[in-house]
């Protein structure tokens, strides 16, 4: 009996399935041997991880490859170039010993160019304490602080866009990870404008209840904290995590010790497609969750081939609604990983945020998007703009490295292509603080240099 039938029997039993499992999914599910030979030779370069719920109660296999769910958790053909895809088959096909030292040093060189830590993570978001770097933090806005506990960074099952990817390849040098959280609780203590922790990964309800607990009661005593978040796939992924596994009344205890201490708990839910809220288990977890007094949020990046048309996000965001979570973020895909597979042209992106958002009902209208996660901070595209100088993208920051700029708007010039926002051409007029904080002071000082009338060329 194979691994995957084995665990059919025990489907309320958690198991992750990885790229040694391909051939007893592919037996099972009659996946075809390109496809089984793309997701060899893709998951050299970037993780794959599944599990028996995601296979049987989220993938529609009479629709391969073109379900939105497959394509959210198998690798696929084009999320590498070509020639990398070539090189990579002619060296897993040797034996060799300097076949396989070639093979591990492509790999490596192929993972360099994908940017594995967007967004200045590892330049700028890094804190340290007495000039002493301090693992498994991240600190790029004023009020909120990113912990990574170092048992919390893996996922019950990967999404293939995950901007994080580099956390799950095994390379120490990529990962964010923190052994214990006596370095947070030093830090939260030197910095009391910290009100806002967000426990992530990874996923930290990969944990067991006893585990999580080590990291987050220690947040509890401090009094300068307002609010926790737990950064979660798991309910999308793996909803037993909240009803039926060994230890899920314990983690709803845990949450409302959470909501007793006079703290916030909110879950940030990560759902891509509405296929994902779609199950009783899944509903009956949003529903377990809320009993204890925690929030649920959603957010999700808009990706080509998974969630790129407005009725997705409609339903999604009229589904969350109904379950009395709230939506809360429509996420451009980073540039990192397989960006040129899934990106979609911030146009295009905002046509369809705005075709699903005038299908909501008001209480749905907390979502804001499309939203870019960038170096300085959350670009929302806010729409297109006409006017007699020409065609622009309107912006704002609605976070921001440098407080200051917090709620700003500016423009860049549009573009029908444009995925990210360093392919933009801000508009000459903007004010130098903005255009500093995207371009750099010497091209900014260049690129701001607009009319007289521009006070802050």
């Amino acid at each position: 009996m194979s691994l995957l039938a084995q665990a059919s029997d025990e489907a309320a039993r958690y198991r992750a399935y990885g790229p040694r499992h391909i051939d007893d999914i592919a037996a099972r599910y009659g996946l075809d041997d390109a496809s089984r030979e793309t997701v060899r030779l893709i998951s050299m370069v970037l993780p794959f991880r599944v599990n028996e719920y995601v296979l049987e109660q989220l993938i529609d296999w009479q629709r391969l490859p073109d379900d939105p769910m497959y394509q959210l958790v198998f690798p696929q053909k084009g999320m590498l170039n070509t020639e990398d895809e070539k090189r990579l088959a002619v060296l897993a096909d040797q034996r060799d010993a300097a076949a396989k030292r070639e093979l591990r040093e492509t790999v490596r060189d192929i993972r360099a160019r994908l940017n594995p830590h967007p967004s200045g993570q590892m330049s700028l978001n890094k804190p340290s304490q007495n000039g002493v770097e301090l693992p498994g933090l991240q600190h790029k806005y004023r009020e909120t602080v990113l912990y990574f506990p170092g048992q919390g960074q893996t996922c019950h099952a990967y999404c293939t866009y995950c901007f994080r990817w580099a956390q799950f390849v095994g390379d120490a040098d990529l990962k964010f990870s923190a052994p214990d959280p006596s370095g947070l609780i030093t830090y939260l203590g030197e910095h009391p404008e910290i009100n806002d922790v967000l426990v992530t990964g990874g996923d930290p309800m990969i944990m067991t209840t006893d585990r999580l607990r080590t990291h987050i009661e220690p947040l509890l005593g401090v009094d300068t904290l307002q609010t926790i978040r737990i950064g979660t796939k798991s309910v999308a992924y793996w909803p037993q995590r909240f009803t039926t596994d060994q230890d899920a009344d314990d983690v709803l205890r845990l949450f409302e010790q959470v909501i007793a201490s006079g703290k916030n708990l909110a879950v940030m839910a990560h759902f891509s497609h509405p296929r994902e809220l779609s199950t009783d288990i899944a509903r009956r977890a949003i529903s377990r969750i809320k009993s204890t007094g925690a929030l649920v949020y959603c957010q999700a990046p808009l990706i080509a081939h998974v969630n790129d048309d407005a009725t997705a996000w409609r339903d999604m965001w009229k589904t969350e609604l109904a379950l009395g979570a709230v939506p809360y973020y429509m996420f451009v895909e980073r540039d990192t990983g397989p960006h040129d597979y899934f990106k979609v042209p911030l146009a295009k992106a905002a046509g369809i945020f705005q075709e699903a958002y005038r299908q909501l009902p008001g209480l749905a209208r907390t979502v804001r998007g499309p939203v870019m996660s960038a170096t300085p901070g959350k670009v929302a595209v806010d729409g297109i703009q006409d006017t007699a100088e020409g065609r622009y993208f309107q912006l704002r920051m609605l976070q921001a490295r440098n407080p200051a700029l917090v709620g700003r708007p500016f423009r860049a010039l549009y573009s029908d292509t444009a995925a990210w926002v360093d392919e933009l051409e801000l508009d000459p007029a903007t004010d130098l603080d903005i255009a500093e904080a995207f371009l750099g002071s010497a091209a900014a000082r260049l690129h701001s240099a607009g009319p007289a009338e521009n006070t802050h060329s």
